[in-house]
């Protein structure tokens, strides 16, 4: 699959029919009332977004899902990712892919980022992203800026690892089952399965159908430095004890997230860490927050006011 802005909010499309796509990340939406409580402005990001058709409020069965009182959980027809490719739209930035930054230094007042290929860019800013043993690993100027409190904090952040397998089939095949998706519980493998076009309320003749399956989170330890294809075999095992008249795919994707859900993030959740003032070097995420949609409006905010202090 081509390399889509969205991090774990991931869309992948089949390599038979691009049109068959799976998330093979986030898989729904919700907004908890507390957060709409305490950041009023947070509806309006959603109201946006269902006002350009980004979300659609999910009405298809989960089974299993368990519902807070007030929540209100939303779907993407066009994919998870479908949510950054809009942002990135609007902003009108231009957006490189597959640059693989391994050092950042301080040449005179603007920060230059190296990447692995060996080429290297002068910024005014620099916001950091990525998961927090990613922002450790950076080579240059950064290990000495930042300070021992700020790297105390970052190391105490931890993760959940998991696998993913994406599932597409044909079109015109069908997957008899009464729910979009489900939550599994007597499983030492699986946890999750969606039929995503189910669960997008997307039928078509056209299209083929497209699996997701998500592993719990011991699974996701216990194998996480296995080969993917062995991985990927036990999962099958797996979904079809679990599923057994689930019919053969065109293609399997399987996918490994070293850093799937924040367990502990920084502490006291503040938004965002700034590691310079000027020229700004912040970094941010769910790290900084928690790890669902909501988390990543209240990050991004943060990181937005602290950037608008630093000028």
């Amino acid at each position: 699959c081509p390399v889509s802005p969205g991090g774990r909010a991931a869309t992948s499309r089949s390599p038979a029919d691009p049109r068959c796509t799976a998330d093979l990340g986030a898989q729904y939406i919700t907004l908890s009332p507390g957060c709409a409580q305490r950041h009023r402005s947070f509806r309006s990001f959603y109201d946006d977004l269902l006002a350009h058709g980004i979300l659609k409020p999910l009405t298809a069965p989960i089974k299993g899902m368990v519902m807070k009182e007030g929540s209100l959980n939303f779907m993407t027809p066009q994919g998870t990712s479908s949510i950054a490719k809009h942002y990135l739209r609007e902003s009108g930035a231009d957006v490189f892919y597959e640059h693989h930054v391994t050092q950042i230094y301080l040449r005179d007042g603007k920060w230059e980022v190296h990447e692995e290929a060996g080429s290297s860019e002068l910024f005014d800013i620099v916001i950091l992203t990525i998961p927090v043993p990613q922002i450790l690993q950076l080579r240059g100027d950064i290990v000495n800026i930042i300070n021992g409190s700020q790297r105390q904090q970052l190391e105490s952040v931890s993760y959940s690892s998991r696998y993913a397998l994406g599932l597409f089939y044909e079109a015109g095949t069908q997957i008899d089952v009464p729910w979009a998706a489900q939550y599994i519980t007597n499983n030492p493998c699986i946890r999750f399965i969606s039929i995503d076009n189910k669960k997008r309320n997307i039928e078509s003749s056209e299209v083929g159908p497209s699996v997701v399956v998500h592993t719990s989170v011991p699974f996701g330890i216990e194998y996480l430095e296995w080969d993917c294809e062995k991985v990927q075999q036990l999962i099958l095992e797996q979904l079809e004890i679990v599923m057994p008249d689930l019919p053969k795919p065109v293609n399997i994707k399987c996918q490994k997230w070293r850093y799937s859900q924040v367990t502990t993030p920084v502490p006291s959740c503040p938004g965002q860490m700034t590691l310079h003032i000027n020229p700004s070097l912040i970094c941010g995420g769910d790290a900084f927050t928690h790890s669902n949609f909501d988390g990543c409006i209240e990050s991004a905010t943060c990181i937005v006011e602290a950037i608008k202090c630093n000028l």
